[in-house]
């Protein structure tokens, strides 16, 4: 077992000169096979910064080239060092319900009350102005 590397460690080496891959949990330094990989450069280093094991078992890599690999591996990958991401969490239908059931009422009074705050208005004026005459 060779050293233990974080993510953030090997999303730092993601270039022509220092270039690492992340395969099956280990840690690849692949910067001198750059020029003589059959895909390209462009393919190795657009897999950095991530986990590379999808992109390189979707090829079909033959056991010569896996045999390889074997020649730039530096370390093993720490699992932990993945940062956890923050999961959304729905409000329960319970508290939607209480909300939801709160501003029904409100609306449904302001329905019932305007209207008979008008109606109390209007026979108010009425009322007055024919007093005062």
């Amino acid at each position: 077992m060779g050293k233990l590397f974080t993510l953030a460690e090997i999303s730092q080496h993601n270039n022509k000169k220092d270039c690492w891959l992340l395969i099956n949990g280990k840690v690849y330094d692949v910067t001198k096979f750059l020029e003589d990989h059959p895909g390209g450069d462009d393919v190795l280093l657009t897999a950095t910064g991530k986990d590379a094991t999808d992109d390189f078992e979707d090829v079909g890599h033959s056991s010569s080239a896996r045999a390889t690999m074997e020649e730039f591996f530096v370390g093993e990958f720490d699992p932990s060092s993945i940062p956890i991401k923050p999961q959304y969490t729905p409000p329960t239908k319970q508290t939607q319900t209480v909300e939801d059931k709160s501003s029904n009422f409100v609306i449904k009074l302001l329905q019932f009350l305007v209207p008979l705050l008008i109606l109390g208005l209007a026979f108010g004026v009425r009322f007055y102005t024919k007093s005062s005459a």
